[in-house]
């Protein structure tokens, strides 16, 4: 709100509302604030707030700026002009980065990186690849569904997919990693006891509680500390590589900018 305070004098064609010594609150920035959906006792409570709560930030600000140390209010200054100077140095390099960063990055670019940074991208989590089937506790064809999901043959696979509708629910893309925790999110009979198995390659599980029968089979295991997999890792990479890329772009902009200007005579140091 303070962005539509104008501090300018009042010689300013605009109609004034509101003057706390030589600051001052125009009509404009009053309508800002309300709508034509707004009803006319919201709108006066709403304005009734906003002028109190502006004429007493400017009170504030012109005490402070009479009684605290001049020390202090050159430092706040500073602060200020440093500030306005970020603002527009940031904005106008994410400008230029958004313009010209080439955002595109090729698999063997991804994975060279990662080989030569491989001991850097270690687990903080463990990850399994499995495939599961969540089945009503009364299904008759539990034993049947286990087979098919443990030898995972494509006709077992074909056979699964017929049948998928009596399932409550279920995945069968054992080819992505997946965090240790977010198994134990999607199938609420797992506990801790469930663990060690959990973390057992090609280890097949059956658990179940009041809602249904779980059906899981562990296809493949990582645990915490390991180092991570390239598709795992790859997310991360990404970002690293493109973050290179914005720095890599805004240096040169930065050089660029200041030959330009030294040779258009804008810059200059003197002995």
């Amino acid at each position: 709100m303070l962005a539509g305070c104008s501090y300018l004098e009042k010689e300013d064609d605009r109609e004034v509302v509101v003057r706390v010594n030589d600051t001052y609150l125009y009509k404009e920035d009053i309508n800002a604030l309300i709508n034509e959906n707004t009803s006319a006792e919201d709108s006066a409570i709403i304005v009734s707030n906003y002028i109190n709560n502006w004429a007493t930030q400017q009170l504030l600000i012109d005490r402070a700026q009479l009684n605290l140390p001049e020390s202090q209010l050159r430092e706040f200054k500073d602060l200020i002009e440093n500030y306005k100077n970020e603002l527009y140095t940031s904005a106008y390099k994410d400008a230029v980065v958004s313009r010209e960063l080439d955002s595109t990055l090729s698999i063997e670019e991804k994975q060279s990186y990662f080989e030569e940074n491989k001991g850097n991208f270690k687990l903080s989590d463990d990850l399994l690849k499995l495939r599961y089937v969540s089945l009503a506790p009364k299904n008759t064809k539990i034993d049947e569904i286990a087979s098919y999901l443990t030898s995972f043959e494509e006709e077992d696979i074909e056979e699964l997919e017929k049948i998928s509708l009596q399932f409550k629910n279920y995945s069968l893309n054992d080819s992505v990693w997946v965090k240790l925790k977010t198994v134990y999110n999607k199938i609420p009979a797992l506990t801790i006891e469930h663990r060690d198995k959990l973390l057992n390659k090609s280890n097949f599980l059956q658990v179940e509680d009041s809602l249904g029968v779980y059906l899981i089979f562990i296809k493949d295991v990582l645990e915490r500390g390991e180092d991570a997999p390239f598709e795992y890792a790859e997310p991360t990479i990404e970002k690293i590589l493109l973050n290179k890329r914005k720095l890599n772009l805004i240096k040169e902009l930065e050089k660029d900018i200041t030959k330009d200007a030294i040779k258009n005579e804008e810059f200059e140091i003197y002995n």
